[in-house]
């Protein structure tokens, strides 16, 4: 993934209001906050979908692996426009991709992944994904 993303590479949508915590004294966002904004859309998304936040989800997702890079900066007060598609659906993952846009920009402010392994609740061992979860997620998938 890289700056030349655009927004309409990415399916699904939520915004995000900066605050005033997350600047640094530099005067802009915080590189942690980035990773955050990533989080908060990829679980705001899974929780309305309702993949894996049920009490009787078969399984929840770990994260092995996640990655940013950053283009431009934030400052406080901007909204982010959290872009959010699967990369990948395999049997047991998803790589999630997220695109965090500015107003007034098509290029991404940054852009990133997280990889998240299926796994049974209370054994921890890897599952494959059920179907009612790969149904839930397969309009914002881009690649297989």
């Amino acid at each position: 993934m890289s700056k030349h993303e655009r927004r309409e590479n990415y399916r699904w949508q939520v915004d995000i209001p900066t605050r005033w915590a997350d600047g640094d004294p530099y005067g802009h966002v915080n590189n942690v906050i980035y990773y955050s904004w990533f989080d908060t859309a990829v679980t705001k998304m899974l929780f309305e979908r309702r993949v894996v936040w049920l009490p009787d989800s078969p399984s929840i997702g770990l994260c092995v692996e996640s990655q940013c890079a950053f283009h431009q900066p934030v400052e406080f007060p901007q909204t982010i426009d959290a872009r959010v598609r699967i990369g990948r659906m395999g049997d047991k993952s998803l790589r999630f991709e997220v695109g965090l846009f500015l107003d007034g920009s098509e290029a991404p402010a940054a852009t990133g992944h997280f990889v998240h392994v299926y796994v049974d609740r209370q054994t921890r061992k890897p599952v494959s994904l059920t179907q009612q979860q790969r149904n839930a997620l397969a309009d914002i998938v881009v690649e297989q």
